[in-house]
């Protein structure tokens, strides 16, 4: 799964796909003739919610707008289907309906004029009713039917076409549409004979319509080929030979039924013939004469392959999942290996590949990120793996018609308003992201994704971090928090309470130079206040900072981690009342008392951050009795404990959507001061909140809910920070929004979104976005004046236990390095790192799910 920065070749080829019963309408405009899939969607039941492809994109009337929109992607190819009803209304040459043939002329010199080349399916499923009347794919005379077709569209489109698909999908076509009938023409009667008598048809009408195209128009033209499809097929265990054998036999009865005919011997694959034949005395796979063998063989210029997803296989099961296409990017890499080994490294063109949504809508940041994996394993087979791949094709151009699914899935990388008569498009954030990936041809490597080599200084701070609640277990209020909720809780979590020489031991064979550890409020003064000190815990702390400092690691040490002892919260509400200051400041001179002469570096809070209401008057009160805390340290314990005080705050950075708007660079601004400069400029600058957020909150509601700090406070609060210790995980993309409505926090007036084509990961939150540590880390450097920073959070969780967490190694490799980019390039004061996390714990209320532990 690792990223591969490169290009492919020049003469590449980025194409867009449709096909002509899912988008063009006019299902009996003009003359056109009745299709299999006009007769199925006019049948009740057979589509969801009935709806049909009569008038679809309307694309039979929108050819310039269309052709726009392929203009706007920036693609080289266009690759759509002619309906052969509307150019043979009754599936045969007795009529040429002239109307059909001049709409296709006018899309082809259309798109020749803007310099697109079309990429031309003669048959995407939607066969003449007429035909079907007489046994369709069924009927032997489809065969001929086909080539007079295919000759007639040779002979008038093929001066300007370089690239003919005769048949797209056939395993589509024969199992979905004879077999179980889901599809036209709806034929279920026969499902274990009707898919290999359209198959073998298919695979003699695309043969003879090749060996027509070859001896009459090859010279003078382009090429030919089918488009064929299949999943890719993952053995479960691939050191058995039975799940590897099933896994082949899973692509040969889907893909190597058509391709081992027209790209080896002109026959079945053998595999399919024992796996048919075994099943019933007389077979029920036709069988092609010789001639018919010579006369198929060979029969294709490329190889064009439509891949989606992948599946596991195990010996005599698959097991899929109900909806059919999940997001396997390095499936992809795997097939086209297959095809390049199986077909003997033929000439490789992806003609369709793409993701649906379940809803309309531009902000499609799953497609963004999908063709993002999908074409970087296709990158990956071509650059690394010698694969001869030529091309590359987004499905779709826009949301259509698909098939008997109707119009819910939306594939195109743009929006159709099905419910507007004039069905107009709008372009997707997929679009633009496509259209980047075009004009950079794949994925160079940006001057701001550069690694750079070299050193941290001699001194710089190596750590890891847990917080007591996470890793130890006590009661406190996370725990009568969680015993509202029927899932897991921190009861016993990691049992670092009985375990801490364990995680001593871990921490050496690490090497770090610090361990960050929270000291848990009730377990030390388990009523909150001096009415009762549990010694037990203070000799459990004790043992730990001396068993750490014995393994030659200091302690850093976190007063507060968000587990209040439970009785205060019952008294007076918690962090909301003034009258927890004074109790705080209890707890923290029995900690410095009792820790300080062995503990030089302290954080009073973790992530003071919150939202709502009361979380105004929370911060109000954890930054004073952060601010006296840090006082009474400094007048009473710095002389002789030689230490440092400071709190950890945690920020994404904000990205402005479009840097060159003024609008966009506020509202990022406006982000940061809401999340970080809410704790930062009191303590760091001038002992009050920023200016935009007391504003931003007054206009809301007369008086402002931000409480005020008297002057006698901001001179208590400014400068109680010995260092600046930052937690940074992610980055979000900002944009103004003028939501006058909305809560008046976080989103206020601005909207946060994904940063386009960053990997996603656990939790949800969770974006990797290397970059942004450099930025953020700059940013706190300019604003706040060059202090000292140390990183104390960082690090990337997965959604599963296991020990080959390579997304991990990648994580803190591009992170780290944009760290030492601040440091070296950029003169950022920093002097410290921690990962997060030590090991596997409760992450709160997602319980025991995200894994972010180095163990």
């Amino acid at each position: 799964d690792d990223f591969h920065y490169g290009n492919f070749p020049e003469g590449f080829k980025w194409s867009v796909s449709t096909s002509a019963y899912q988008i063009e309408g006019g299902w009996n405009a003009d003359g056109k003739g009745e299709s299999i899939w006009d007769t199925f969607s006019h049948t009740p039941g057979k589509i969801a919610n009935n709806e049909t492809g009569d008038v679809a994109c309307d694309s039979y009337h929108k050819v310039k707008e269309d052709v726009n929109l392929v203009k706007m992607l920036g693609v080289q190819q266009y690759r759509f289907s002619i309906s052969w009803s509307r150019i043979f209304p009754d599936g045969t040459t007795s009529y040429v309906n002239q109307a059909g043939v001049d709409y296709y002329n006018s899309l082809i010199d259309s798109l020749l004029k803007i310099g697109v080349e079309p990429v031309v399916t003669l048959y995407h499923w939607d066969l003449p009713q007429a035909l079907e009347d007489i046994g369709g794919l069924l009927n032997e005379t489809v065969v001929d039917r086909f080539n007079e077709y295919a000759d007639f569209c040779f002979k008038t489109f093929g001066n300007r076409i370089k690239f003919w698909i005769t048949f797209n999908e056939p395993y589509v076509i024969t199992w979905l549409g004879y077999g179980i009938g889901v599809f036209a023409p709806g034929i279920n009667s026969s499902p274990g004979e009707a898919p290999y008598q359209a198959a073998h048809n298919i695979i003699k009408a695309h043969a003879k319509a090749y060996r027509t195209y070859e001896k009459f128009y090859k010279g003078k033209q382009g090429r030919i080929g089918m488009t064929m499809s299949t999943e890719w097929a993952e053995p479960k265990d691939p050191n058995n030979p039975s799940d590897v054998e099933a896994a082949d036999r899973f692509l040969q009865s889907i893909l190597g039924w058509f391709a081992h005919p027209i790209f080896k011997n002109g026959d079945y694959p053998e595999v399919v013939k024992k796996q048919v034949n075994e099943r019933r005395t007389q077979s029920r796979l036709p069988v092609f004469t010789d001639a018919e063998k010579v006369e198929i063989a060979g029969t294709a210029d490329f190889f064009a392959i439509n891949g989606y997803t992948s599946r596991l296989l195990v010996f005599n099961l698959v097991h899929p999942t109900p909806d059919w296409l999940q997001i396997v990017p390095w499936g992809m890499r795997r097939l086209l290996n297959w095809l390049d080994r199986e077909y003997g490294h033929p000439t490789i063109y992806i003609t369709e590949n793409g993701v649906g949504t379940s809803d309309a809508t531009v902000d499609d940041q799953i497609r963004v990120n999908f063709y993002k994996a999908y074409i970087n394993e296709a990158l990956k087979a071509q650059q690394l793996d010698g694969v001869d791949l030529r091309g590359y094709t987004a499905w779709s151009l826009m949301d259509n018609f698909e098939w008997n699914s109707g119009y819910g899935p939306r594939f195109g990388l743009f929006e159709v308003d099905f419910n507007d008569a004039m069905r107009p498009r709008t372009p997707k954030r997929s679009s633009i992201y496509y259209n980047q990936l075009i004009r950079n041809n794949g994925f160079p490597l940006l001057q701001r994704d550069e690694r750079i080599t070299g050193d941290f200084p001699l001194n710089f701070i190596w750590a890891t971090a847990t917080s007591s609640y996470q890793v130890q277990h006590y009661v406190n209020i996370r725990i009568m928090f969680n015993l509202y909720n029927d899932g897991t809780n921190g009861d016993v979590a990691c049992d670092s309470y009985h375990k801490f020489d364990v995680d001593i031991e871990l921490l050496s064979s690490m090497g770090v130079s610090h361990y960050r550890f929270s000291l848990s409020w009730p377990r030390i003064l388990p009523s909150g206040n001096r009415t009762t000190i549990n010694h037990a815990g203070i000799a459990y702390y004790h043992a730990l900072i001396d068993g750490l400092l014995a393994a030659g690691i200091e302690p850093m040490v976190t007063l507060y981690h968000w587990d209040l002892p439970n009785a205060l919260q019952e008294e007076f509400g918690g962090w909301v009342s003034p009258d927890i200051q004074d109790l705080f400041v209890e707890y923290v001179d029995i900690c410095f008392k009792e820790f300080g002469p062995k503990v030089k570096r302290w954080i009073t809070f973790n992530e003071p951050w919150g939202n709502g209401v009361k979380a105004y008057k929370a911060a109000h009160n954890m930054i004073l009795s952060h601010a006296t805390a840090w006082r009474i340290y400094d007048t009473q314990f710095r002389w002789k404990q030689l230490g440092k005080v400071s709190i950890a705050l945690s920020s994404d950075w904000y990205e402005p959507a479009d840097t060159a708007s003024t609008s966009d660079l506020e509202a990022a601004i406006r982000a940061t001061d809401f999340r970080l400069g809410w704790f930062a400029h009191p303590i760091y600058l001038t002992g009050d909140y920023p200016e935009k957020m007391k504003t931003q909150v007054a206009k809301k509601r007369t008086p402002s809910r931000l409480p005020v700090f008297t002057d006698a406070e901001k001179v208590e609060i400014a400068g109680t920070a010995d260092f600046f210790a930052i937690n940074g995980y992610t980055s979000r993309l900002v944009t103004y929004q003028d939501k006058s409505t909305w809560p008046p926090m976080f989103n206020l007036v601005h909207r946060q979104e994904p940063i386009p084509g960053a990997i996603q990961a656990t939790p949800d939150w969770l974006q990797i976005v290397p970059w942004g540590m450099r930025r953020l880390l700059n940013w706190l450097d300019r604003e706040y004046g060059h202090p000292t920073v140390y990183i104390t959070e960082n690090g990337v969780g997965t959604s599963d236990a296991t020990v080959d967490d390579q997304i991990r190694v990648n994580f803190y490799k591009a992170y780290i390095n944009e760290a030492l980019k601040a440091q070296q390039l950029d003169g950022v004061d920093l002097q410290g790192y921690t990962a997060w996390s030590l090991m596997d714990n409760f992450e709160w209320n997602s319980g025991y799910g995200p894994r972010f532990g180095l163990f």
